[in-house]
């Protein structure tokens, strides 16, 4: 009488590891997929942020603020920094989720701004780039480099 042999053989260890690898095939580029619109929709939520930011700056102190760190942290909020924003934000230029954010103002005191928020590896990081200023329309440009002609976001 034969005993019963216990455990896998080879060739049946080699068809599961061909199927994880098939499958993980499948799945890592639909997980960078989720992670490039997962940063896109933190890069637009940030520059409806700042733009909100900017409005509440411009009310209480009269103009638009010279840069993204006048908009920081701050113990008291003053002119110079203001409170409106975290940390992460309040830099320039700021870095979040993937995305870098460069808030240029124009005029002095300034009476308009420009804000980019810019992938830090196109095609890893994020596809499309963004751009707003005062009127607060948040444009995209599927090049990464978003402009004032770039296309609105619907």
């Amino acid at each position: 009488m034969r005993s019963k042999q216990k455990g896998f053989s080879l060739i049946e260890l080699l068809i599961v590891v061909a199927i994880i690898l098939i499958l993980a095939a499948v799945a890592i580029p639909n997980l960078m997929r989720s992670k490039m619109a997962t940063n896109e929709a933190s890069a637009v939520s940030a520059l409806r942020t700042l733009n909100t930011s900017a409005a509440t700056y411009s009310t209480s102190y009269g103009n638009y603020p010279p840069s993204l760190a006048s908009m920081g942290p701050a113990g008291s909020p003053t002119s110079t920094a203001a409170d409106l924003i975290d940390s992460v934000l309040g830099q320039d230029p700021a870095t979040k989720s993937g995305y870098t954010f460069v808030y240029t103002a124009t005029g002095t005191p300034p009476s308009a701004y420009t804000i980019t928020a810019t992938p830090l590896t196109v095609g890893s990081t994020g596809q499309r780039g963004f751009f707003t200023n005062q009127t607060g329309v948040v444009r995209t440009d599927s090049n990464g480099a978003a402009t004032s002609a770039s296309t609105p976001l619907s």
